[in-house]
């Protein structure tokens, strides 16, 4: 290819994207699923959500054992596009992106995993 010349690149239709989307949800893990749910309800209370409180739940709920594991999961979530990570203060917050909101939601509907709660926020409501 000549450096004047572009290569063109077709963009994915509205369907292969939506279905490239539901695979990606289909594809979510029970820890997947509670970082999502954490990181959106932290939101809504405006408690700041981190990685070591995510690593705390993840323990306390009997899924993990190692932190390692914990940024594992949190960073398949940020691949996905599914939530954000800032550094801020020191923290690496997490914060939910819309796709993830629309992850989450169509894992509560079709009701694959419980919901637990997030002893984190539960302590640090005001």
């Amino acid at each position: 290819m000549d450096q004047g010349q572009q290569r063109k690149v077709a963009m994915p239709r509205q369907e292969e994207n939506s279905s490239l989307f539901d695979r990606q949800v289909d594809g979510l893990s029970e820890s997947q699923f509670l970082v999502l749910l954490w990181a959106a309800q932290g939101e809504g209370k405006n408690i700041k959500y981190n990685i070591t409180n995510c690593f705390d739940d993840l323990k306390q709920a009997g899924i993990t054992r190692t932190k390692q594991t914990a940024v594992a999961v949190v960073e398949s979530m940020r691949s996905l596009c599914f939530i954000e990570i800032r550094d801020e203060r020191n923290r690496k917050n997490i914060y939910i992106t819309s796709w993830g909101a629309k992850a989450l939601a169509a894992l509560v509907s079709l009701k694959r995993y419980a919901t637990r709660p997030s002893f984190y926020l539960k302590e640090n409501e005001q």
